[in-house]
């Protein structure tokens, strides 16, 4: 397999055979997605995460400083119960603290039966207001990330004729017609605010 692809990790989960696969396995791929959830301690607390804050800007850095390609996905949840403003904010501020590229934002929905559904709730228009706001920050982030993809070669997995992914995830729509499933140098034109141009 020349590609391999974590799809979802924990970064407390991060053992030194993992960091040491990220430094030196080429066929492992530079984009993960942490399961981080929110970037507050006491909301992390009350979800029962088994990671802090600083745990997850520090994975992000030391995964970074071992592979400096390498780019972030992360599911964030708006509006967990007791979440205050000042908790949202914390979680707004990880984006750019672990340096996020890819967000993958969750308004919180109660399910009958767990913990969080017998804590007091954030009112609806709220919840919806900063799953938005989280959702705005995450394409201020990957407009960045695109951006800085003009004019790079990238080698590129097509997953149909006019679509494909690099190496950190990112998708690409080509100009015309690409065999399905083969790895090509393509060089990368321009961005269209989600996906790259080749």
């Amino acid at each position: 397999m020349p590609r391999l692809r974590i799809s979802s990790i924990d970064s407390i989960e991060a053992d030194e055979n993992l960091m040491l696969a990220i430094a030196t396995e080429p066929r492992l791929m530079p984009h993960l997605h942490l399961s981080l959830q929110a970037g507050d301690d006491m909301i992390l607390k009350r979800m029962k995460r088994r990671h802090l804050r600083d745990d997850a800007i520090r994975f992000c850095d030391e995964a970074r400083r071992l592979r400096p390609d390498l780019v972030f996905g992360a599911d964030i949840i708006a509006g967990f119960p007791t979440e205050t403003d000042e908790m949202f904010e914390n979680s707004v501020r990880l984006v750019g603290d672990c340096g996020l590229t890819f967000l993958h934002v969750f308004p919180f929905s109660a399910r009958k039966g767990t913990p969080a559904a017998r804590m007091p709730r954030v009112s609806g228009a709220a919840i919806k207001d900063r799953a938005a706001r989280l959702r705005a920050a995450g394409d201020v982030a990957l407009r960045r990330h695109l951006r800085a993809q003009v004019g790079a070669m990238h080698r590129v997995l097509t997953e149909g004729p006019r679509l494909g992914r690099t190496e950190q995830f990112t998708e690409v729509a080509f100009d015309r017609d690409m065999p399905e499933g083969a790895l090509m140098e393509v060089a990368i034109t321009g961005h269209d605010g989600t996906r790259l141009i080749a």
